[in-house]
């Protein structure tokens, strides 16, 4: 072939060929090279020549070319989606392509209400539907001493006997329609919104329990298990379902009434009617029925006899079941159930029998068990119908030689010095409330609570608030001033050794040096027990005389949040504290019960070890142990140094002060006595190196309907009872007894500490090493300190607490002559919960013995 016939070639990568070849490559993925071949940019030598462009603009082309028979699925990749599920969706372009089509929605509604519907017809099916008869046992619950011997076996003890709807008066049944379901003949065993709230309490963490129908009620009856869980709750959602729709409502309403709690050991209406008005069912009035109905509430707060927790008092139970007993009534003539011209005839709240209970629970047991309870309950976030169901192992710190010893203790001295009949205006209504700690531990090994169940004295003063404590509280004001100092001494702790002015009606100045106001504006002036004109003493001599005036102004120099703090690092509970940062908080106005005072001076025992005291070492279920019954770990609450101070202060009141009587222990001792005005209540509190006892004495009329304190004026035929008299005596037999045999042991002796302070108020030029607070200490709580012009209380006079079930409007908390004793007088009621519950007084704190106050 002639040259001139052949083709000219074209430059390298230019031409058709080249054209050809990259549009040949572009819908593939890089040719014979396995790689992507580039294709020219705008910019590039073709960026401008038609027919060639970006991948995109070849992408186009080539779906373009890939015909109709991809259709949509295979827009912008040229194949068809094989995916299952179209998501996110290949037909759309960029935020459309997240938006599902209606198609995806209803099918996934549907398919997902096609397995609940399938997974609810499977649980339906699956589950059995309860028998009362196969229930119809409640185990006992048993409690052991300290040496692991039997205390007492609570709970199981009532014959529940199933009886047929047809022993069940048509008005009892009425009653619980009315005041649990009224639309029990009507509904499907559920109620939709009551699951709801169940679910929406679940997930917020909280309790499980909502407005059930009486058939998911009856369902949760055959659950003697206290577990509140999501698996539970489904089971008794599909057994109710199950039920609703294929028994008869009488059944279901039966089952109902012969599977629940009444109170007082009664599973069954059966035993609840023997229980509380020892008559047959049958035999029940609507009246009867009513109030049974009401108890079904909740046994805890609606059994008169009362319950666990600081608002379970048998005072404020009787007045809720009264009131909760009339609403049912009332509740039966709205719903149709009831005639107005019957439920007029009930106007009478039944009599209701002595428990079986309070009979078995004699003297200190029942005491002992409620205290035990609480501390269970607090522990382990259960009620007490929970507890109820039994099956519990409860093995307590409380040692049966001790409690013996206290309960001797208290009767000899009762009997020799009261004498109702020779002193009815005054030796009547005298109470004891005391309580015993083991100062390593924390163990709680002895309480007096009252004279017992049997004897309808329900209350235990060993675990309730309200009673003063005077002056046994000085030594926190002390404490705080050692480990914090005063205003003038520059932040160093000052010494016992340092003087105050002690004079009766000295005036008390406020943290700026101005004088406090009294309720009518004038300087408020403190006054002392004696009118003697002391002049400047030591605080040693102020604690071993309990002299007021000093410790008055001390916590104004100190500051009452740093007391506040050191109290409740000792034990003291919050709650406890008046609330008033005035003078008299110095002298004792706040109401720890006698459980938290123990513990709190087992501290000072313990040189600044505190323990959290407890009443229960180990708790088994069906044999199981169950966690979290360690004893407490301790905490270092104060200096060393400075609790052995305080404790040697306090062995100075007992040796030569106001504490004298306990010197018949025979061996080293060291306390505080505490007396209030108008001697409404004395207080001893004191420890040895091994044991730490509170005492405390009363007068209050446990059956009338106001509950206040009276005065002390005249018992035993002691014209002014104070601490050091008969709560010393109590004290000093009961160590004597409770440490016989027990090696004699003393004190550490204390670091010299602090700074001391002249008659000035002025730290003296050569001051002591001070200890400075440890790491580990607790940190007051933040408080504001007192405003300038404080006034003591409101025209002299502390309002009543809101939620003090005792309070004593009258009595004196400073007036223009300042308070006697330690501030003024209330009247006890139980400790509040930090549970709140709870349980009562010190066992709020149970864990910390105490509902522990």
């Amino acid at each position: 072939m002639s040259e001139h016939r052949r083709k000219p070639q074209h430059p390298e990568g230019g031409g058709r060929a080249a054209a050809r070849r990259a549009a040949q490559q572009r819908p593939g993925r890089g040719g014979r090279s396995g790689h992507d071949v580039p294709t020219a940019s705008p910019s590039g030598p073709y960026g401008d020549q038609p027919g060639h462009g970006t991948r995109a603009e070849a992408r186009r082309a080539a779906a373009g070319r890939g015909g109709r028979g991809a259709g949509k699925a295979g827009r912008g990749t040229g194949r068809p989606d094989k995916r299952l599920i179209n998501y996110p969706r290949s037909d759309k372009d960029g935020w459309k392509r997240f938006v599902p089509s209606w198609k995806l929605v209803g099918g996934t509604a549907l398919g997902f209400f096609a397995i609940i519907t399938a997974g609810a017809g499977i649980g339906i099916a699956s589950v059995n539907t309860p028998d009362a008869n196969k229930t119809a046992h409640a185990q006992n619950n048993v409690f052991y001493w300290a040496d692991d011997t039997q205390m007492v076996a609570t709970g199981g003890s009532m014959n529940r006997q199933i009886v047929p709807i047809g022993k069940i008066p048509r008005s009892m049944q009425n009653a619980v329609i009315a005041a649990e379901n009224e639309s029990f003949e009507s509904d499907k065993g559920v109620d939709p919104m009551g699951i709801a709230r169940a679910v929406w309490n679940m997930a917020k963490g909280g309790s499980t329990q909502g407005g059930s129908t009486i058939t998911q009620q009856y369902v949760k009856n055959t659950y003697l298990d206290s577990d509140q869980t999501l698996k539970r709750k489904v089971t008794e959602l599909f057994i109710s379902i199950k039920l609703g729709v294929s028994e008869e409502k009488n059944t279901i309403l039966a089952g109902y009434l012969n599977t629940a709690y009444y109170g007082r050991d009664a599973y069954g209406i059966q035993a609840a009617a023997r229980a509380y008005f020892g008559k047959d069912s049958q035999e029940l009035t609507p009246s009867e029925g009513a109030f049974l109905a009401a108890v079904l509430k909740g046994p805890n707060l609606y059994n008169p006899d009362g319950g666990i927790g600081t608002a379970a008092t048998p005072q404020l139970n009787t007045e809720r079941a009264k009131q909760r007993w009339a609403w049912v009534l009332d509740r039966e003539v709205t719903v149709g159930r009831m005639q107005q011209s019957e439920r007029e005839q009930y106007k009478e709240f039944p009599k209701i029998i002595e428990s079986e209970q309070a009979r078995n629970m004699s003297g200190q047991i029942g005491y002992m068990v409620d205290t035990a309870k609480a501390y269970v309950m607090k522990t382990k976030g259960l009620t007490a119908e929970d507890l109820a169901k039994g099956g519990y192992q409860i093995r307590t710190t409380f040692d049966k030689p001790k409690v013996d010893a206290l309960v001797k203790a208290v009767e000899e001295t009762r009997n020799g010095l009261l004498d109702e009949k020779k002193r009815p205006n005054t030796d009547t209504f005298v109470q004891v409330g005391a309580a015993s700690v083991d100062v390593k531990t924390g163990a709680l090994v002895a309480l007096y609570g009252g004279p017992g169940f049997d004897k309808k004295h329900f209350t235990n003063n060993a675990n309730t608030t309200g009673v003063q404590v005077g002056s046994t509280w000085k030594p926190y004001v002390l404490a705080a001033a050692m480990q914090y100092g005063t205003q003038n001494s520059n932040g160093s702790g000052i010494s016992a050794d340092s003087k105050y002015m002690a004079n009766d009606l000295t005036v008390i100045n406020n943290r700026e040096g101005k004088p406090l106001r009294d309720g009518s504006g004038k300087p408020f002036k403190q006054k002392n027990e004696s009118p003697t004109a002391y002049g400047y003493v030591t605080l040693n001599e102020a604690m071993e005389k309990s002299i007021n005036v000093p410790f008055a102004q001390l916590i104004f120099d100190v500051g009452h949040s740093k007391v506040k703090g050191v109290a409740q690092a000792t034990g003291i509970l919050p709650e406890s504290f008046d609330p008033s940062d005035n003078a008299s908080f110095a002298l004792g106005t706040s109401t720890p019960s006698a459980i938290r005072m123990a513990d709190s001076y087992a501290t000072f025992a313990a040189s600044g070890t505190h323990h959290e005291p407890y009443s229960v070492r180990s708790v088994q279920k069906d044999g199981k142990d169950l966690a979290g019954f360690e004893a407490p770990k301790a905490q270092q609450a104060m200096d060393n140094s400075i609790a052995d101070n305080i404790t040697k202060v306090l062995r100075n009141v007992v040796e030569n002060g106001t504490g004298k009587k306990a010197m018949k222990l025979g061996r080293p001792a060291a306390g505080k006595t505490g007396t209030t005005d108008d001697n409404k209540s004395a207080w001893f509190v004191g420890y040895t190196p091994e044991l730490s006892t509170s005492v405390a004495l009363f007068r209050s009329d446990p059956n009338a309907e106001k509950k206040e304190l009276l005065s002390m004026k005249g018992v035993g035929d002691i014209p002014s009872l104070h601490g050091g008299d008969i709560p010393a005596e109590i004290w000093t037999k009961y160590m004597k007894d409770a440490l016989n045999g027990v090696p004699e042991k003393d004190f550490p002796e204390p670091d010299k500490i602090g700074v001391t302070a002249d008659a000035s108020g002025a730290p003296s030029p050569t001051p002591s090493t001070s200890p400075s607070p440890s790491a580990s200490m607790v940190t007051p709580p933040p408080s504001s300190e007192p405003p300038a012009s404080p006034t003591p209380s409101k025209g002299g006079k502390p309002s009543c607490k809101p939620w003090e079930l005792y309070c004593d409007p009258d009595t004196t908390g400073g007036t223009s002559t300042g308070t006697s004793n330690g501030g003024a007088s209330t009247s006890p009621s139980p400790s509040t919960s930090t549970s709140k519950p709870g349980g009562r007084g010190g066992v709020t704190g149970f864990p910390a013995g105490g509902t522990a106050g």
